[in-house]
């Protein structure tokens, strides 16, 4: 239970820096300002989760964690944040809600880096570890936030599609990112002789196919039903390559308790 707790806080904050930075890419002079405001409630309530877990799980977490007290404190700046920038995308304010997603994107990183068990990275580099971080953060962030710019556009269908082909073609390049990164990782433990066995290969085939190969086909074949266009049919798509992003970064991460490289 301590490391499904450690895992999930870790993806929260993965996936705040993530959508907080994809909003931030994401033209706001194209795309209306309820986008903004409903979708940073949505981190408001990821962090209060997070603020909890930590909160609940304190004495754990304050053995695993650089400073479990840094870490709780990022929660709930984060959870601030995110409730700060939802009323100032109310009111419409969108040069002083760029900023506040910009901050939301560094606390969301910062949270991350935070999170990361570096007890057991003593093998990895900082260089590595943190291009682990961008490379999950990112995919996870473009991945649902252009699943759920793709379904504001059922509400607003007037809106161009150039914000979520540009979150279209950015999934392409975070799945790009992340096979490197984890290609580079999965290359270390087959040379490392840590003792991979036939389950741990499974579990990797899984993690490469949904999170990785899956999502980014899922990329691909959004990009096409968007040249007939058909937002509708390509927020489905999209809602598949969420679940097989999701899916396979949590699989990564649960692997990675046991080998200290990205997988």
């Amino acid at each position: 239970m301590d490391i499904l707790w450690q895992i999930l806080i870790q993806f929260v904050f993965r996936l705040t820096f993530g959508i907080a930075l994809a909003m931030t890419l994401t033209p706001a002079r194209l795309v209306t300002s309820g986008f903004y405001r409903v979708h940073l409630w949505v981190l408001m309530g990821l962090n209060t989760f997070a603020a909890l877990g930590l909160f609940v799980n304190r004495a754990v977490f304050a053995e695993q964690f650089v400073s479990w007290s840094a870490t709780f404190i990022v929660a709930i700046v984060a959870a601030v944040f995110s409730y700060v920038g939802a009323v100032i995308w109310l009111y419409e304010r969108k040069d002083i809600g760029f900023f506040v997603l910009v901050a939301l994107t560094a606390i969301g990183f910062g949270g991350a880096v935070l999170a990361t068990p570096w007890g057991t990275q003593e093998e990895l580099n900082l260089p590595l570890t943190l291009c682990n971080v961008v490379s999950a953060g990112l995919l996870l962030g473009v991945t649902m936030t252009a699943m759920l710019l793709g379904h504001w556009y059922l509400n607003t269908p007037t809106m161009e599609l150039l914000p979520l082909q540009r979150l279209v073609w950015l999934m392409a390049v975070a799945v790009a990112l992340r096979i490197a990164v984890c290609g580079f990782g999965l290359a270390m433990v087959g040379t490392s002789g840590n003792g991979a066995d036939t389950t741990f290969w499974i579990f990797v085939a899984f993690r490469w196919l949904s999170g990785l190969l899956g999502t980014g086909a899922m990329a691909w074949m959004t990009w096409n039903v968007l040249k007939v266009p058909n937002t509708q049919s390509a927020t489905g798509i999209l809602y598949a390559g969420v679940i097989l992003a999701f899916l396979g970064e949590l699989n990564s991460q649960l692997l990675s308790i046991n080998y200290p490289y990205p997988l």
